[in-house]
């Protein structure tokens, strides 16, 4: 019997003052990410761009944070994360003011690759923080409350965006709003976030062939897998959903706000509900419902006959609610197979893959969705639909691959996971012994889904 206490189930003050912070700066590049998609149909009509160059639009970001982050996870634990933070995030501030005053197409896919490219090291450095100071035991509801900056977006910042778009008459005047918002973020981060210092040892000191190590473990490549197939299942449909509306639905754009809204509302309520049900039945079988459910509502809002706002409001928040409800017990689970001390370089190849399916995810929609005339209704995107409950399903399946990583151990005393090295320990076998700093290995074949495991 292990005489460790075990952590605590609930976020401390000091890790909820860390977590909302996350959860700000979080909110900040995702709103800089999203806001782009309910504008696509004022984009199509201001710039005359079609749907296969609006898909551009929105793919030139995810391709740039993919280059970004595969580049920043062979020298991102070299440095400290507040630095690595504050940095990036200047860079994605001046992007996002750049993306505002683009006065053309192509100086708008520029602008939003900028964005990427600091808004990619941003993403993983989030998750970076998240991993390295919240234990285990508290991470799903850490994650909940972070991932619900997306919800907070829609809710708060999508709405207030549109309206912005709308009143001014500019789509460029949600992103010099947004910029605004990042000064005064970053300017806390720069007071509050804490300091870490680099994790990386000796042994692994070239960057590219660290890389390379952290690229090939199977564990990282079955999870980069199951990322890659889960965001494809979000972003085959997600950026024309605004656009299906209007077009083919016949919902007047001065109702967007309100769709967002309501949708986002029901969204930050649910991910804070499911990252408790993570924590208390375990990741995958909450993953579970979550998929099989926004498979179904991506062929529902995919075949949306012209209907009321009623029932817009109701499908879009359907779909919104359980697509941003499996990112909770996908994180939690993806987190697990992380190597330990290398784990800044694994939240970057991660966040790079995902990345990687923000881009071409809307490129593989772009090639299909067509308009019956130049800014008219969109035709095939059922096909879309299809294509995006399929990668749902093989998400699932790739789920049931995924293992925790043996070398992860729960430190009861700092109440962090660490490692044995670390500390300078080894645990025997599965032996439930505490070591001499009180630490309790976690074997290979631990199922961590299972909390009577």
């Amino acid at each position: 019997m292990n005489s460790s206490s075990p952590a605590r189930p609930t976020l401390s003050s000091s890790e909820w003052r860390l977590v909302l912070l996350l959860a700000a700066i979080n909110f900040t590049h995702i709103l800089d990410f999203v806001i782009v998609m309910p504008l696509g149909d004022q984009l199509r009509e201001e710039l005359l761009i079609s749907p296969q160059q609006f898909g551009f639009v929105v793919s030139a970001y995810g391709i740039a944070a993919m280059i970004a982050g595969v580049l920043a996870s062979t020298i991102v634990d070299h440095f400290d994360r507040k630095r690595t933070m504050l940095l990036s995030f200047a860079g994605f501030i001046a992007s996002t003011l750049y993306c505002g005053l683009s006065p053309t197409y192509s100086h708008l896919v520029l602008a939003r690759a900028l964005a990427g490219c600091c808004g990619g090291v941003v993403a993983s450095t989030v998750m970076a923080f998240i991993v390295d100071l919240i234990p285990e035991q508290r991470r799903g509801r850490a994650i909940g409350v972070v991932t619900s900056s997306f919800a907070f977006a829609s809710t708060i910042g999508l709405p207030f965006g549109l309206y912005l778009a709308n009143r001014v008459g500019q789509f460029g005047s949600p992103f010099i709003a947004i910029t605004v918002l990042g000064i005064f973020v970053w300017v806390i981060s720069a007071w509050r976030l804490p300091r870490l210092r680099p994790r990386i040892s000796a042994s692994h000191a070239n960057a590219w062939s660290r890389l390379l190590y952290v690229a090939t473990r199977p564990n990282h490549l079955r999870s980069f897998a199951f990322m890659l197939a889960l965001v494809l299942s979000t972003f085959a449909i997600v950026p024309y959903i605004a656009a299906y509306l209007e077009a083919n639905c016949g919902i007047a754009r001065a109702y967007l706000p309100v769709i967002y809204g309501v949708a986002g509302v029901f969204t930050l309520v649910s991910l804070n509900v499911i990252g408790w049900l993570t924590d208390r039945f375990g990741a995958r079988p909450v993953f579970t419902c979550c998929i099989v459910g926004a498979a179904s509502m991506s062929l529902v809002i995919t075949n949306l006959p012209p209907t009321t706002l009623g029932i817009a409001v109701v499908v879009t928040t359907l779909f919104m609610t359980v697509a941003s409800g499996r990112v909770v017990p996908a994180q939690a689970m993806m987190l697990r197979s992380a190597d330990p001390e290398h784990r800044g370089a694994f939240t970057s190849l991660n966040s790079a893959v995902s990345h990687l399916a923000t881009g071409t995810g809307p490129i593989l929609s772009g090639a299909i969705i067509g308009e019956e005339y130049p800014q008219g209704p969109l035709t095939h995107y059922w096909i879309a639909g299809a294509i995006a409950a399929g990668f749902g399903m093989l998400a699932l399946i790739l789920s049931y691959f995924l293992r925790p990583a043996p070398s992860v151990v729960v430190d009861a005393n700092c109440e962090r996971p660490t490692t044995n090295a670390e500390c300078g320990t080894r645990s025997q076998g599965n032996s439930d012994q505490p070591t001499p700093c009180s630490l309790a290995a976690v074997p290979a074949d631990h199922d961590a889904d299972n909390p009577a495991a």
